[in-house]
C-alpha cells in the first residue's frame, strides 16, 4: 500500500455518494507498500478501504481481483470483500483512476514474523491455494518470467550507479532463468504478493490476507517461494531455517508440494528474488514527485537471490524431499 494520488476531501464525498456505507468521519492515507493508493475511510457505519488502482494495475484487472476475493471468502478464506456501488458495480473511478472500496479487516501485520506466524501463514497460502481451485476467472501473471526482461530493460541503466556489478549480475541471472524456467509445474490462483504486510494476525493466529491486485494463475510453488523471500529472512538478510521449516511444514500439511515442485523449489526462490529486485528497482529509480510513498531497498534482493544461487536442494529451507522437517 502507498499513496501516489492525493484525494480532496470534497472529491472523496461526491465519490462516497455513489456507496452505501455511511457518512464520512475522516481518511488518512496509507504509506506503506509501493504499488496502489491506498486510504483508511472511517464512515457513520464502520472502517473501510479504498483503493486508487496505479501503475501496474489495468481497469480491466479488477474484475478478476475482486470477484476472486468474492470466491475465497465463500469458502472459508479470510479476506476483505468488495463494497458494492449503487448502481452494482464493484468499482468506480476517482482522480481519474479505478478505484475500490473493501471492507476493513481487524488485526495487524507482523514487522519482524515468528515462528508462529510463518506457520499460519504457510497454512493460509495452502488453503488459499486449494480454494481458488474452482475459481473460473483466469489471469496471465504479467511479472512471471516473461516480463522480466523488460523490466531489466527499464532499470539497466541506474543498475551499477545503485551499486557496482548490479547489472551483470542481473544480466546473468535473467539469462539463466529465461532458460532453465519450470514448465509443466501444477497452476492455480496465486496471491503473487503475499508480504508480512498483506497478512493480518491478532496474536499468532492470521485474521485475513489483504491485498490482491497482484493476483492470476501462475505455478503454486512459486507463490511457496515468493514467500520464503518475504518471510524467512531476519532484518540482517540471513536466512532463518527455522522459519522457512515452520513456513514449508504448515503449508505441506494442507497441500502436499509434488516431487517435480519440491526439486523446482530453488529455482523458484531466485525467480521470485530475482522479480522483486527488478520491480523494486524500477520503482526505487521513478519515484513521482510528491508521492507520499518509501520506495523500498532494491539490494535487499541481491542479497536473497545470491543466497538461493547457493541452495541445492528443499533439504536446504528445513525440510526432507518428502516434505517431513530435516
Amino acid at each position: 500500500m502507498a499513496v501516489y494520488t492525493d484525494v480532496a476531501a470534497d472529491d472523496l464525498a461526491e465519490f462516497l455518494k455513489g456507496y452505501d456505507i455511511g457518512d464520512l468521519l475522516s481518511y488518512k492515507g496509507i504509506a506503506e507498500g509501493v504499488e496502489n493508493t491506498n486510504f483508511l475511510l472511517r464512515t457513520s457505519k464502520g472502517s473501510f478501504i479504498l483503493t486508487l488502482y496505479e501503475k501496474r494495475v489495468a481497469a480491466d484487472d479488477l474484475p478478476y481481483f475482486l470477484s476472486l476475493m468474492a470466491h475465497l471468502a465463500s469458502r472459508g478464506v479470510r479476506c476483505p470483500q468488495p463494497q458494492t456501488n449503487r448502481s452494482g458495480a464493484v468499482f468506480g473511478s476517482l482522480m481519474g483512476r479505478p478505484a475500490a472500496i473493501i471492507n476493513f479487516l481487524e488485526g495487524v501485520w507482523p514487522r519482524r514474523p515468528n515462528v508462529a506466524q510463518c506457520a499460519g501463514v504457510g497454512e493460509g497460502l495452502a488453503k488459499m491455494h486449494i480454494a481458488g481451485r474452482d475459481f473460473p476467472l483466469v489471469r496471465k501473471n504479467p511479472l512471471s518470467v516473461a516480463g522480466w526482461r523488460t523490466l531489466f530493460e527499464q532499470s539497466a541503466a541506474g543498475a551499477d550507479p545503485l551499486q557496482h556489478g548490479l547489472h551483470a549480475l542481473l544480466r546473468a541471472e535473467l539469462d539463466f532463468l529465461e532458460h532453465a524456467w519450470p514448465k509443466h509445474l501444477p497452476e492455480g490462483v496465486i496471491h503473487a504478493d503475499l508480504f508480512p504486510d498483506n497478512v493480518f494476525f491478532i496474536g499468532d493466529t492470521l485474521s485475513g490476507l489483504i491485498d490482491f491486485p497482484f493476483a492470476c494463475n501462475d505455478i503454486l510453488a512459486y507463490d511457496v517461494a515468493i514467500c520464503l523471500n518475504a518471510w524467512c529472512f531476519e532484518p540482517d538478510h540471513s536466512f532463518n531455517v527455522t522459519k522457512a521449516r515452520a513456513f514449508l511444514g504448515a503449508y505441506g500439511r494442507e497441500r502436499a508440494l509434488t516431487a517435480a515442485e519440491q526439486d523446482a523449489l530453488p529455482l523458484l526462490a531466485r525467480g521470485a528474488a530475482l522479480r522483486f529486485l527488478l520491480t523494486r528497482l524500477v520503482d526505487f529509480l521513478n519515484v513521482p514527485v510528491g508521492a507520499l510513498v518509501r520506495p523500498k531497498d532494491p539490494l535487499e534482493y541481491v542479497r536473497k537471490l545470491r543466497f538461493h544461487q547457493t541452495v541445492n536442494s528443499i533439504s536446504d529451507y528445513g525440510v526432507t524431499a518428502s516434505g517431513q522437517v530435516s
